[in-house]
């Protein structure tokens, strides 16, 4: 055997070199902001627009994060999102699952015009929808409780669209296996699917968590009371100024937004692995 011995000309050098610079620039752009949020979280109040500007600080100062752990506005808003975004990854990832079986396995009059036809609502936007939504959840007398902040999201088309593509690439001898050794319906699904699964149920949580812990348009429709409010949506009207035309306190602000970011970043970095097996696995491309 001859081993071919690879040579890298100048203008493959040269192009590669010029790809890792680009790709560092847009790595730069994307990390500067997250390195000004969290070195102004601990900046003292006042000091964020000095001159000239400092992107470290030169003493870090917790006080921030101390006024914001101690403040029990926060607190509700925390446990609330925690709350919500429990029941809403766990309602996905059960209701998704069973219809995704459903479109994936049984067999029933329509199935695949009723699966396409709820595929063409991935194509409409949430703004389109936001209107009927809210006056279905006002009818029944929703506003401003958990049951209208949880319920809307407990099913996704993607979801169901994503896990019943991992079922497809599940051998259907598996499933004929079982039922000859007489598994009912729901043991098959149970304990042969949902197991073969588990990585493409993981990136749907990571994907329901996400989307959820995130998000402010639904919650400033139906939290009405404070109470209610979610972390996105306390960031939004947390300031303890009393005067609304003064400057926001940025720093404060700013350690809030770190508090707010890291579950999700952390939420990411664990399920970055079953996030990347379960894409593979669902057959899904970007």
């Amino acid at each position: 055997m001859i081993a071919t011995v690879s040579k890298r000309t100048p203008v493959t050098v040269v192009g590669r070199f010029l790809g890792y610079l680009v790709l560092l620039l847009v790595a730069g752009m994307m990390i500067v902001p997250f390195i000004w949020m969290v070195s102004t979280s601990l900046k003292p109040p006042g000091s964020e627009f000095a001159y000239p500007p400092q992107i470290l600080p030169s003493s870090f100062d917790l006080s921030n994060y101390q006024k914001l752990l101690a403040n029990e506005s926060f607190g509700r808003y925390f446990l609330n999102t925690v709350l919500i975004t429990a029941a809403t990854v766990a309602g996905q990832l059960i209701v998704c699952s069973l219809a995704a079986y459903g479109f994936a396995r049984l067999n029933f009059m329509g199935r695949n015009t009723i699966f396409v036809l709820y595929l063409t609502t991935m194509m409409i936007p949430f703004q389109i929808t936001l209107i009927p939504l809210y006056l279905i959840v006002s009818g029944l007398g929703w506003i401003n409780t958990y049951q209208g902040l949880i319920v809307p999201g407990l099913s996704s088309a993607f979801g169901i669209f994503l896990l019943r593509q991992s079922f497809l690439s599940i051998p259907r001898d598996y499933q004929d296996a079982a039922r000859i050794d007489g598994a009912s319906e729901w043991t098959i699904f149970s304990r042969v699917f949902l197991p073969l699964n588990g990585p493409t149920l993981a990136t749907l949580g990571v994907f329901a968590f996400m989307g959820t812990w995130t998000d402010l348009i639904w919650p400033l429709l139906v939290a009405r009371s404070q109470e209610m409010r979610t972390l996105e949506l306390g960031l939004a009207y947390f300031n303890l100024r009393p005067n609304a035309f003064l400057q926001p306190n940025w720093p404060l602000l700013m350690a809030g937004a770190v508090v707010v970011m890291l579950p999700v970043l952390i939420v990411y970095i664990v399920a970055q692995r079953y996030f990347v097996q379960g894409i593979a696995l669902s057959g899904v491309k970007g």
